[in-house]
């Protein structure tokens, strides 16, 4: 009877010891989250208060480069602009075998001899 009792008391004891354990762990693990969360909160209270204190002194990002190209005289190029470059007669005059050579190769990959500068329509 005694071993019996003292059987029932182990396991009583075991299974309380588990339930305290498990119940630790939850407390730990919620309580990681609770914490993430907090950064999280408090993350967007920073932005609130910076998005609130551009909108109070009218500094939008629109604001702001609206006076930075007043201000830089920043000028966007019309239309289709090409810049080219025209060859010095002093090269032409000193072609060698291997520059003829070259005027093969950029005749074959399509290189052309010119710089060309394109900007891109709006």
């Amino acid at each position: 009877m005694k071993l019996s009792k003292f059987l029932l008391l182990v396991i009583i004891v075991t299974a309380f010891s588990l339930l305290y354990v498990y119940q630790q762990t939850e407390v730990f693990r919620l309580a990681y989250a609770g914490q993430k969360q907090q950064a999280f909160f408090d993350d967007l209270l920073d932005k609130n208060s910076n998005l609130r204190y551009n909108i109070e002194k009218n500094a939008s990002l629109a604001r702001i480069g609206s006076k930075v190209s007043l201000c830089a005289e920043y000028e966007m190029p019309v239309g289709y602009r090409l810049v080219r470059v025209t060859p010095v007669k002093e090269t032409a005059a000193r072609e060698t075998p291997f520059a003829v050579g070259e005027r093969l190769l950029t005749r074959v990959f399509s290189i052309k001899s010119q710089a060309e500068a394109r900007t891109i329509n709006p």
